[in-house]
């Protein structure tokens, strides 16, 4: 039975203005599973002036900060009440682990309570201007109506940072979910009406890009644009915002190196190699997707790899059994396949998976390890977002660097060494926005994530992240009792 879901607009559930829909499949069983509304520019612009007049006029301009924040722990109380809905409809969407999708969806209480304790802790200054004045203060205002697009992975992860700190800081918010899996953005909207969040503050609108997607960026009344998703609609999105000038925060994955010296634990390094490329079946920003084998522990390191790698139980996602799923989409797999017959074409060496897992329907791929004397094929340049992990032998700490600093993304990135001089100097020495030293994919909702390069710009993530949903305001105050002094004699 098909599910048909509604977008969310001004505080109601409703469909297109035309009435159109479009279908969603099942990864893991290629059917078709869930229908949404595909929004024409008309919905998007109602969403967008519902945002606005919200921002304006509506109780939530008038409330205080510490009101705003707990609205926001009430939206952490009703996702308790909703996980398992919302981790459900995730993993249908996507073919994410189950597993995975109902411990973030736990995790995003920690979320919303963080950003709603921050609400009134956004302070300005007074600078000492003297004792005759002026007095002069700087205050931290919201923006306005903020855009938020969110992808097909993690999608209620990576929406929560931009949703809980632009509302804690007083801004409304039209978010789209990517048209490749909309279920789980869509149902969190029933997690804002049940928290009384009041009509227009948060608006979901279904669609593709054109005209959903372009209007929402471009649309006058919009005041920033936060943006997770690749490189290539980062790039349609920057001249769209020329319109309006809105401020912008682009996260847009990487090609993270992972560095493995001699002296490393080496069950930690394929424990943490594992879990950097083979988690959410490499679907994730943060992939370690180049490994940097150093001589002396290359075969070794490699031979312990390819044996966890064949012990990856693949199949249905809603399995507790099952370690990855399927990929999210036919076009992801189908990509994949190219690049990596492109690269064994050019001299790269396949050492184990490389081709669909044995399943009759769903879009699986088997764990992937190649072996490249050097970073020119395209499984290496390229983002890949798959299960598929390159492998590049290095000799010294200074190769290790300029091979791991050779890429146009600059993400994130790990080294492996119990020298821990050595181990911080690399993470220095590489450029990314989030660096782990003997572990990798630890997180947490309180740091910093970003990019930078085609990696993107902007952190989300943590106490400074509510800053970037606020603008600054001097507001200077006359307070010597002095008459405004005549502006054409000088003193």
């Amino acid at each position: 039975m098909t599910a048909n879901y509604k977008m969310f607009i001004d505080g109601a559930w409703c469909e297109a203005s035309d009435g159109k829909r479009f279908q969603s499949l099942n990864p893991a069983t290629e059917e078709v599973w869930a229908s949404f509304p595909e929004a024409t520019a008309e919905d998007v612009d109602r969403a967008v002036k519902a945002a606005h007049r919200a921002y304006l006029e509506g109780p939530w301009s008038r409330m205080s900060a510490t009101q705003r924040g707990k609205v926001l722990q009430k939206i952490a109380r009703e996702i308790e009440s909703m996980v398992d809905t919302l981790a459900a409809a995730e993993t249908t969407d996507t073919g994410k682990l189950l597993r995975e999708t109902r411990w973030q969806t736990r995790n995003l209480v920690e979320v919303y309570d963080y950003y709603g304790g921050l609400a009134d802790k956004i302070e300005g200054q007074i600078p000492p201007m003297g004792p005759e004045g002026p007095l002069a203060m700087i205050v931290r205002e919201p923006l306005g109506v903020v855009a938020a697009i969110v992808p097909w992975n993690s999608q209620l992860h990576l929406a929560a940072f931009k949703i809980a700190p632009a509302l804690a800081a007083g801004n409304t918010i039209v978010l789209k979910p990517s048209e490749e899996a909309s279920a789980a953005v869509t149902a969190f909207a029933e997690v804002i009406a049940k928290a009384g969040v009041p009509d227009g503050v948060f608006n979901v609108v279904t669609g593709s890009a054109n005209p959903c997607g372009q209007t929402l960026v471009s649309h006058p009344l919009v005041r920033r644009v936060a943006f997770t998703g690749g490189v290539e609609t980062a790039r349609k999105i920057i001249p769209a915002t020329a319109a309006n000038i809105a401020e912008m925060s682009l996260e847009l994955g990487g090609k993270s190196p992972v560095v493995v010296y001699d002296d490393a634990d080496l069950d930690s390094v394929v424990n943490g190699v594992t879990s950097a490329i083979f988690a959410a079946s490499g679907q994730s920003c943060a992939a370690g997707s180049r490994l940097l084998l150093q001589d002396g522990v290359y075969d070794e390191v490699l031979t312990r790899l390819v044996k966890r790698t064949k012990e990856i139980v693949i199949g249905d996602p809603t399995s507790e059994s099952v370690h990855m799923g399927p990929l999210a989409t036919q076009r992801q797999r189908d990509r994949i396949e190219r690049l990596l017959a492109e690269s064994e074409a050019a001299g790269a060496r396949l050492v184990t998976g490389g081709g669909r897992a044995g399943h009759s329907k769903g879009w699986y791929f088997e764990p992937t390890i190649v072996e490249c004397d050097t970073q020119d094929f395209s499984i290496v340049r390229n983002e890949l977002f798959g299960p598929v992990l390159s492998v590049i032998r290095f000799s010294t700490e200074e190769q290790a660097i300029a091979l791991a600093r050779d890429s146009e993304y600059a993400f994130a990135g790990g080294v492996f060494s119990k020298d821990f001089a050595k181990a911080y100097r690399t993470a220095r020495a590489i450029p990314a926005g989030r660096f782990w030293i003997n572990t990798y994919r630890v997180t947490s909702f309180m740091m910093p994530f970003g990019g930078a390069g085609l990696s993107g710009y902007g952190r989300e993530g943590g106490v400074h992240a509510i800053q970037d949903y606020t603008q600054a305001k001097a507001i200077f105050v006359n307070i010597s009792g002095a008459k405004v002094a005549d502006p054409f004699v000088m003193r």
